[in-house]
């Protein structure tokens, strides 16, 4: 008997700092725990429902105007990739092609191997008080301006 895969779903991102990330998925009410990788800072979503990852993404995507993102979802075993820009879904994208350039952790969460919350640096999004998201968010804001 084969043991059922949970379903799992990560959003790449470019953000630099996880817990950047974090602070903007909690004031917008996204449940992530975010992992920071050297490509950029990966959303890895709490809710897995049909549909919410989806929601995850485009709100991720708005958020970060201009930038796009990549959901990378396995459901039942099965792997999808969409691109997202401005809170719209684009196009599909090979899933193996999205993992063959990503950090190993990418694969490692999907497949249930390693947990977020168990990698260096994971913030969550979930218990973050808006005042401390807000906190963050400035900090950010003020060292880019210096930059």
């Amino acid at each position: 008997m084969s043991e059922e895969l949970a379903a799992a779903a990560v959003v790449l991102t470019k953000v630099a700092v996880a817990e950047g990330l974090a602070a903007a998925c909690a004031t917008s009410k996204v449940a992530v725990d975010a992992v920071p990788t050297a490509i950029g800072a990966l959303a890895v979503c709490r809710e897995t429902a049909p549909g919410e990852p989806e929601r995850a993404a485009q709100v991720i995507s708005k958020l970060l105007q201009h930038t796009p993102v990549v959901l990378l979802t396995q459901r039942d075993g099965q792997m999808t990739a969409t691109r997202w820009a401005e809170g719209v879904q684009d196009e599909e994208i090979a899933p193996g092609l999205m993992l063959d350039g990503a950090p190993a952790e990418v694969e490692a969460l999907l497949l249930g191997q390693v947990r977020a919350e168990d990698l260096p640096g994971a913030v969550s999004s979930v218990g973050m008080s808006r005042w401390r998201a807000v906190r963050i968010l400035a900090g950010a804001a003020r060292a880019a301006r210096r930059a």
